[in-house]
């Protein structure tokens, strides 16, 4: 009786193991996807005159190019850029909004995430 409660015991706690790695893995792709939307939106390199102001397009396909780096599936409707200031110093909002599903041995969860270049 003792070796069966310890085999359900490790069991669980592999089931649980395994659907914390995916959840979390998921909740670090969009923070990471988060800090890298912060950083396009910052737009250092065209502040110090290195690089060409990035039209709203460029951005865009920055955001889904990054998102794909942490295996986010975007198209380019999921991804929202406002820009406001004035030309010499512009203010930069990136955004975007996917769903991401989770498979569990026959359950499924649907995490919905919002990042942005906000702080």
């Amino acid at each position: 009786m003792g070796k069966v409660k310890l085999i359900l015991g490790l069991a669980v706690l592999a089931l649980a193991g395994v659907a914390g790695w995916r959840i979390a893995s998921c909740e670090l792709a969009n923070i990471e996807l988060r800090e890298d939307m912060r950083d396009l939106a910052a737009q250092v390199g065209s502040r110090i005159g290195l690089t060409p102001q990035s039209t709203d397009e460029d951005f865009r396909r920055a955001v889904i190019r990054k998102a794909e780096e942490h295996e986010i599936q975007l198209e380019p409707e999921q991804v929202t850029m406002q820009r406001t200031g004035t030309d010499e110093a512009p203010i930069i909002y990136l955004a975007a909004d996917y769903k991401v599903r989770v498979k569990l041995l026959g359950f499924s969860f649907t995490f919905h995430f919002t990042p942005s270049s906000a702080k």
